[in-house]
């Protein structure tokens, strides 16, 4: 497998961990870091045998810490578009990838790094993660799609307090506030994250996409919207195999295996 500039790759039980590793800059994101991840994504995206993805940091200090400060204070106006445009597109990629993503927050995850686990299905905290969008501190606003994501996930009050005050927050905060699902020891965090990847796993990977289609789909509709695409894609589940695997073994009393395919 390839060697990355950027990342470590680990595949193991269907789950690709794949780490963010510049810990000497926090893990921050530049040019090449967005570039190396949309590659990853790429390549995981046409691997039958992975399941789910976990993306977490190298290092003890930072998930990600942002931006590259030291790029962005040399860029003029339109190069700031380009990054944001760059940012923001690959993040849509995470958000829309097939397969479930779930952000193991081992530490900093700031400015983009918040940025990075929003657009992540599920959000698993370290006691050790701090979360924030300090951009305004920078004189500039967080730029790949912060603004957008922080108040559907905290609500808008929220969102606009942690964005205007540009205010860091610890764990336990970000899950009182909807921004995390769990909070974890440190020294836990993976082993976690790779057992509710498993629990994930074991279910019919094809159901598993599409519910994750039907639900960031449906969140964009209205509700009766949202319930016809619903319905859409639970009749395409009977063109799988697993929906025949799944429901024969319920009615013979086995364990289900399933192979992710459709009906030939």
């Amino acid at each position: 497998m390839k060697n990355w500039e950027n990342f470590l790759l680990e595949i193991t039980d269907k789950t690709a961990v794949v780490s963010f590793n510049r810990p000497q800059a926090l893990n921050a994101m530049n040019y090449r870091v967005l570039e190396e991840l949309d590659e990853i994504l790429e390549l995981l995206d046409q691997d039958e045998n992975v399941y789910t993805l976990i993306l977490t940091g190298a290092g003890e200090k930072a998930f990600i810490a942002g931006g590259d400060i030291k790029d962005m204070s040399r860029m003029n106006v339109e190069e700031g578009k380009k990054y944001a445009y760059a940012g923001t597109a690959l993040l849509r990629r995470i958000e829309e990838f097939e397969k479930p993503v779930i952000a193991a927050v081992n530490g900093y995850a700031l400015g983009g790094g918040t940025e990075v686990a929003m657009a992540c299905d599920i959000r698993i905290a370290s006691e050790k993660a701090v979360f924030g969008q300090p951009e305004v501190g920078l004189g500039i606003i967080p730029g790949f799609a912060g603004t957008q994501r922080l108040p559907r996930l905290v609500g808008r009050g929220m969102g606009k307090l942690l964005i205007f005050t540009g205010r860091n927050i610890k764990a336990d905060e970000a899950l009182r506030i909807g921004l995390c699902e769990a909070v974890v020891p440190h020294a836990e965090l993976m082993d976690y994250c790779k057992k509710l990847a498993a629990e994930i796993n074991k279910n019919g990977p094809t159901a598993v996409r599409l519910a994750k289609a039907a639900i960031n789909h449906g969140l964009d509709m209205d509700m009766r919207s949202g319930c016809r695409f619903e319905s859409f894609v639970f009749g395409h589940c009977f063109a799988t195999e697993d929906h025949q695997e799944g429901t024969g073994a319920f009615m013979e009393k086995r364990k289900a295996v399933f192979s992710g395919k459709y009906k030939k």
